[in-house]
């Protein structure tokens, strides 16, 4: 008797094709725990509309598992296999399962704060009509599909290889809070929006007595996916409901960083205290008011820390959902204390945990974590060589290290980035031992953002199998990058040179985990001719 159980290592790449276990002694139902035996059409392993959800943590609910396929078009069907700690996601079409396995492969999704798997199942489609406990799945996919049902998907007049963002959208979003029963700050919404990608801008105001802002992205891609998912959500429990929508602008012009507007690419701009956020010509593009200030100047939008991993965006019920929100400042701990709780600080440190104690080094942590920000020291634990602190120049670069790299395999392990609870990263005292095991790297010439306005703001991604090479001779060739990778262990799959600018390149790896070790091994590598080989990851395949 065949059953709907599906085995495996989580895929190196999109195409990666489950395997299927079928076995009369085990047979896996709708709920997990029947003996009834779920049985389906079955084909050739390859991309399938029906994809195969793995490591699934028991306590997760249909609707979280439906909404890991939301952002990428209509869910036809969903069947749970608690018992086996996996799902099945039947989408509308195999256009729109194919973008979401080619995205989940780069970024790993997280569910309750656990990684998931995703992969093309070999069943065409699902059938669960004559199955037992399939009632929860049914109500939840009406439920969030009568939610989405306003959004686009990859149907209609939207295109599948743009992943159902229609053509010209743009990368700026307007977002309103509603019912804003506690203030929500830049910070925060900086802190749900990074899910999504790279935030470049971010300006808020208050406009017909509601709070909004205007987010601009790196990529319109982003954009789409983060109004897709966030759009109706509650920030906290029960209020702060988010209200997304495109923006008919194009760029911002941020003139200061401060607690009411920001330019993250330029960390130069003074801080105008008292001065409208937006310049003029947007005032006037926008109507908004001549000076635009926080609903909430005095306490710069916080709230309080209540029952958040019960309720709101931390519930993780979208794609790479926020987890537990938290205070910026310590500016509220008198207010925090009237609602008897203490308030959280968002720190520059990570805890890093679950590293290969055998191959990582503090300048390995450096060059990977450097991706993201700048990274001033590392600490690899001396009595607990698999966790490892890193400082980043701000809580900004803190937080989009940990979206991007929390639950990524590095040497074989997967890693879990956590905001650390301390403020810095001490250096050991004359003649502490500590085994080369600290280091400071304040002052390397490898940062990637100490250059105010860099353009290396523009371009952070999440850990993809293709990475950009950048800073080669004139003199190099194909064959020579190639055999480069090749002899340091990894895969070529693919090479092309950038057509208008031979000094950039693009590499196609095994999976994003050789990627990861790449990038490592090889930024800086000399190539000779007064030139370090740049390596960081691209959005682009090959």
């Amino acid at each position: 008797m065949d059953g709907y159980w599906e085995s495996g290592e989580p895929p190196v790449s999109s195409s990666s094709c489950c395997h299927t276990t079928m076995s009369s002694s085990t047979p896996s139902t709708a709920n997990g725990n029947d003996s009834k035996t779920y049985k389906g059409d079955r084909s050739p392993c390859g991309p399938s509309r029906v994809l195969h959800v793995r490591k699934v943590p028991i306590e997760v609910s249909e609707a979280e598992v439906i909404s890991l396929g939301i952002p990428f078009g209509k869910v036809t069907n969903l069947l749970m296999l608690k018992g086996k700690n996996q799902a099945f996601i039947e989408m509308a079409s195999e256009e729109a399962a194919i973008t979401m396995v080619n995205y989940y492969t780069a970024a790993t999704p997280h569910v309750r704060n656990q990684p998931v798997y995703i992969q093309y199942s070999n069943h065409r489609e699902l059938k669960t009509d004559n199955l037992p406990n399939q009632g929860r799945a049914q109500s939840a996919l009406q439920a969030v599909n009568a939610v989405h049902s306003g959004n686009m998907s990859l149907s209609g007049s939207a295109t599948a290889s743009d992943g159902g963002m229609m053509h010209g959208q743009s990368a700026v979003l307007r977002l309103i809070v509603e019912n804003l029963y506690y203030p929500v700050s830049l910070e925060v919404l900086h802190q749900i929006f990074s899910k999504f990608g790279t935030v470049l801008k971010i300006i808020t105001f208050t406009k017909n007595n509601q709070f909004q802002a205007l987010l601009q992205y790196a990529d319109p891609m982003n954009a789409h996916h983060a109004k897709v998912a966030l759009d109706g959500q509650n920030i906290y429990n029960g209020c702060c409901t988010l209200h997304v929508e495109f923006s008919k602008l194009t760029s911002l012009n941020v003139k200061y960083n401060n607690e009411k507007s920001r330019d993250f690419t330029r960390l130069d701009l003074p801080s105008g205290d008292g001065q409208p956020a937006l310049d003029p010509t947007m005032q006037t593009a926008f109507g908004a008011p001549g000076i635009i200030s926080s609903p909430y100047p005095g306490a710069a939008g916080f709230a309080p820390a209540i029952g958040f991993t019960q309720a709101g965006l931390s519930m993780q019920t979208m794609p790479g959902a926020l987890g537990p929100l938290t205070i910026p400042s310590s500016a509220m701990a008198g207010r925090m204390a009237s609602y008897g709780m203490a308030p959280t600080i968002i720190h520059s440190v990570l805890l890093v945990s679950n590293l290969n104690p055998d191959t990582i080094s503090p300048h390995g942590l450096f060059i990977l974590f450097g991706v993201y920000g700048d990274v001033h020291r590392v600490k690899i634990l001396f009595n607990k060589k698999e966790n490892a602190l890193i400082q980043m120049a701000d809580a900004t670069q803190a937080q989009l290290a940990m979206s991007h790299l929390n639950g990524q395999r590095v040497y074989g392990k997967v890693i879990r980035v956590t905001i650390s609870k301390h403020q810095t990263v001490q250096l050991p005292r004359e003649g502490q031992e500590d085994q080369g095991l600290t280091k400071d790297f304040s002052g390397s010439p490898l940062h990637r953002f100490k250059k105010p306005g860099s353009k290396n703001f523009q371009n952070i991604f999440p850990p993809s199998a293709t990475l950009h090479l950048s800073n080669i001779p004139p003199s190099t060739t194909e064959d020579f990058l190639k055999d480069l990778f090749a002899v340091s262990g990894y895969t070529v799959k693919a090479f092309k040179f950038f057509q208008k600018d031979r000094k950039m390149a693009l590499i196609q790896l095994g999976s994003v985990e050789e990627a990861i070790q790449a990038l490592i091994d090889l930024h800086n590598h000399d190539l000779g001719e007064n030139h370090h080989l740049r390596v960081s990851f691209s959005k682009s395949t090959i």
